[in-house]
C-alpha cells in the first residue's frame, strides 16, 4: 500500500502519486503512458488523469503495481471496475493478467484463451479478483513459464487450477523442481496445434519463448521493445548464463514469423510480419556490435 508521506515530490500534485518504494519497473509507464513518466530512475505522476480512459489506465497500473507504490489521496470508488478489466485484452483470444509480482522484479505475465485448455504464460500475483476472473474465463490448464526468474506464484495458481506448469530442466530450481512437464534438449515442443515451445539458450540456459498462431511471441526476458533504442533489443547487462549463446537463439528466432513480441520485461511491440523481421535484423546487428 502506498504511503502519502512517501510521496515522492516529482509527482504533479493531484490524486494519483508514487512513493519512494518505487522499483523502477516500468509497469505504470507502460500501462499509463499519459499519466506516469520515468523521474531519477522511479516513476512519477506527470499528468493527472483527465477523462474517463486516463482514470481507466492508471487505476490498473495502480493495481498491476509489484510494490504497491501508486497510491490516490482520496479513496477511489471506482476501483472495482478496473479489478474487473483484468486480465486486459491485448488481442484476439490474449490478455494482459496484469498484478505484477515483487518476485519477478515487476515482470508482465499474459493469458490465452483456448477451447482446449487456457494458457498462463509466467506468473501474476496470485490475488484474488484475477484468480476469481480467470476462474470465469475457464480456469488455466497450462501455466507456462519462460525462464526461472519469473515464476513468482506458480506454486498457488498450480495448487488452485491443478494445471500442469512447464519449465525447461535446465532451469529448474529448488522452488520448481515439482514442476509437471520439464522440457529437454534444444528442439522445438509442440505442445498444441499453434502453440509452439522454442528453447532459446542465452539470459539463461533454460529460456524458452512461445509463439502462438505464428502471431504472438511470448519472449520473457529474450527480446523487448526499447523505447529508448527505438528497437528491439536483447538486455546485455541483464544476460545470466551468455550473451554469445542469446545472439545464436536471436538467429534462430529470426527464421520464424510472429507480429508480437510480449515480453515479461521491456515493452511490448507490434507490426506485421515484414517490418517484424526487419526489426529483428536489425536487433542482431545491434546485439553483435554490443558483443564487440
Amino acid at each position: 500500500m502506498a504511503h502519502l508521506n512517501l510521496r515522492r515530490s516529482q509527482n504533479i500534485s493531484g490524486d494519483f502519486y508514487v512513493d519512494t518504494s518505487c522499483i523502477d519497473c516500468d509497469t505504470c509507464r507502460w500501462m499509463a503512458t499519459e499519466v506516469f513518466i520515468e523521474d531519477r530512475e522511479q516513476s512519477a505522476v506527470y499528468h493527472q488523469p483527465a477523462n474517463e480512459k486516463e482514470r481507466l489506465q492508471a487505476l490498473q497500473a495502480l493495481l498491476a503495481c509489484p510494490t504497491s507504490s501508486i497510491g490516490t489521496i482520496d479513496k477511489p470508488q471506482d476501483i472495482q471496475v478496473a479489478q474487473l478489466s483484468f486480465p486486459i485484452p491485448v488481442e484476439e483470444n490474449v490478455y494482459n493478467c496484469g498484478y505484477h509480482s515483487e518476485k519477478s522484479y515487476g515482470a508482465a505475465s499474459y493469458f490465452i484463451q483456448l477451447p482446449f485448455g487456457n494458457i498462463l504464460v509466467d506468473s501474476p500475483r496470485f490475488t484474488p479478483p484475477l484468480v476469481k476472473q480467470l476462474e470465469k474465463m475457464g480456469g488455466i490448464r497450462y501455466m507456462y513459464l519462460t525462464h526461472r526468474d519469473d515464476v513468482a506464484d506458480h506454486q498457488k495458481f498450480a495448487e488452485h487450477f491443478g494445471c500442469d506448469r512447464i519449465l525447461h530442466q535446465d532451469d529448474i530450481t529448488a522452488g520448481t523442481r515439482s514442476v509437471e512437464i520439464q522440457l529437454t534438449g534444444k528442439e522445438p515442443y509442440q505442445l498444441a496445434p499453434d502453440v509452439l515451445i522454442i528453447p532459446v539458450p542465452g539470459h539463461s540456459k533454460g529460456h524458452t519463448v512461445l509463439l502462438y498462431k505464428n502471431k504472438f511471441l511470448f519472449t520473457g526476458d529474450h527480446l523487448a521493445w526499447s523505447d529508448t533504442d527505438k528497437q528491439l533489443i536483447a538486455f546485455h547487462d541483464y544476460c545470466w548464463y551468455s550473451y554469445s549463446e542469446q545472439i545464436k537463439s536471436m538467429h534462430n528466432l529470426a527464421n520464424y514469423s510472429f507480429e508480437w513480441v510480449l515480453p515479461g520485461h521491456g515493452r511490448r511491440y507490434h507490426a506485421d510480419t515484414a517490418s517484424m523481421h526487419q526489426q529483428m535484423q536489425k536487433c542482431l546487428e545491434w546485439m553483435e556490435a554490443v558483443q564487440r
